[in-house]
């Protein structure tokens, strides 16, 4: 059977020597045991190791539901959250959507996203939208008083209220939230909102798995049963004490890397379905790893169409760069070049070939390229792009990033920095409590 997540780390030769990778490597089993056995920092937070072989058949079929319901009369859902409450679900939707899926296949619903910003224009331009279609509303907060969310929802709940009535507003809204505390619980027991749990195990950036993501990505019309089993597969795999371990090999040479001076991880994608499949792993390693002055900071580029606003520095810039490329073996459409009998452009040598070929010798060419400019270069390659190969990614990221964490020796599971903007955010908008802060706040710059 065909793995579903390789590594290959051949072109990282030259800068690390066997012997440090070896070390390594045996860090990288200590930190998956520590995972495995719970006996390490933020063990309270390990729900997600085991979610996809636990995931409860009544979770899928209530999800199915709405689904059905929904179906019916709905086109336009709209997800409110920010952070590991939108990004998951928003990389699933946008890998495994058709590129165009706004401007055909209008069966479907549009799924839209609010609440991951504080920008006026953004949210005013959604009610334009909302005001067009046949709206509801999934909301994903644990506690229900995150700043970002609390406000979008606020303006949508009140607009499906005042446009559709109350009663139906319930019909209209989904909470995605804690199974017993919090504002949003209470306002969901309430009303009488339909409610899935985010398990109190289980950090935002590890919730994807979870009705989290599951909810928007089945509302978006995909297979989350194939997912759940993708993850569930590499659930297996990633528990293995052996150097097969992608997630172990991952973890191991990415650190390695940093021992000897790099700083900047890239993750690379040649398919702008994956951009936020990038942006997902940034919030997972960069908030899991970036605490008591340590961790590569996790950036993220898409390959060509950056090498033509990026290429150069990486190439040539400062040597601190390692880049993680996330390949797909084999393309989901078929596209062959033709010949153009006047050959203006001069790129007759390409007709009758894919565009796909020529986006893997683009791939293999900027590989050599970089590496032989000083970039080391991983590859993880996935077969294809469909929901099961994106649960097995979703896992094995997951769970390398677990084992890189103990590895630095961090709390994978907490992120106290974040609360510091909150404070002050918190403090400049009038809460109250916060007053002495804010006349501090405002004496600075």
């Amino acid at each position: 059977m065909e793995r579903t997540v390789n590594i290959d780390i051949k072109a990282t030769a030259g800068f690390v020597s066997d012997a440090d990778l070896s070390w390594y490597e045996s860090l990288a089993f200590k930190a998956l045991d520590i995972l495995e056995d719970g006996s390490g920092r933020g063990s309270d937070f390990l729900g997600w190791m085991d979610l996809p072989s636990k995931t409860d058949e009544s979770i899928i079929s209530n999800i199915e539901s709405i689904v059905k319901d929904w179906r019916r009369d709905i086109n336009l859902i709209v997800v409110t959250g920010i952070g590991g409450s939108y990004l998951g679900a928003k990389s699933a939707i946008d890998a495994l959507s058709h590129s165009f899926r706004n401007n055909i296949g209008k069966d479907l619903p549009q799924i839209v996203f609010a609440g991951q910003n504080l920008s006026e224009e953004y949210h005013a331009e959604l009610l334009d939208l909302m005001k067009e279609r046949s709206v509801a509303c999934v909301v994903v907060s644990k506690s229900g008083t995150t700043t970002e969310p609390a406000v979008a929802f606020r303006i949508i709940k009140s607009y499906i209220e005042e446009t559709y009535g109350r009663a139906e507003a319930v019909r209209r809204v989904v909470a995605v939230t804690d199974e017993s505390r919090g504002a949003l619980k209470g306002l969901a027991d309430k009303e009488g909102y339909r409610t899935f749990v985010i398990p109190d195990n289980v950090g935002g950036r590890f919730s994807v798995l979870t009705p989290v993501g599951l909810l928007p990505i089945a509302l978006a019309g995909f297979d989350i049963r194939a997912l759940i089993n993708g993850a569930a597969g590499m659930e297996q795999i990633c528990r293995e004490r052996s150097s097969d371990n992608p997630a172990v090999k991952y973890a191991a040479i990415r650190n390695a890397l940093y021992s000897k001076g790099k700083k900047i991880e890239l993750l690379v994608t040649y398919n702008p379905k994956l951009q936020y499949i990038a942006e997902w792993w940034k919030q997972l390693f960069g908030e899991s790893e970036g605490k008591e002055g340590l961790g590569l900071f996790p950036a993220s580029v898409n390959f060509t169409a950056d090498l033509h606003s990026m290429g150069q520095y990486i190439q040539q810039g400062e040597r601190t760069l390692i880049e993680t490329v996330v390949s797909v073996k084999r393309s989901n459409r078929s596209l062959e070049i033709p010949l153009d009998e006047e050959n203006s452009d001069g790129l007759n040598f390409l007709a009758g070939k894919s565009m796909d070929d020529c986006n893997k010798m683009a791939e293999l060419g900027t590989k050599i390229a970089h590496y032989d400019g000083g970039v080391p270069n991983i590859l993880i390659e996935i077969p294809s792009i469909n929901e099961f190969n994106l649960g097995a990614l979703y896992y094995f990221f997951e769970k390398a990033c677990g084992v890189s964490a103990y590895i630095l020796n961090v709390n994978p599971f907490d992120q106290p920095g974040v609360e510091e903007y909150k404070v002050n955010m918190f403090a400049l908008l009038g809460k109250p409590g916060f007053e002495s802060k804010a006349n501090e706040l405002k004496g600075r710059f």
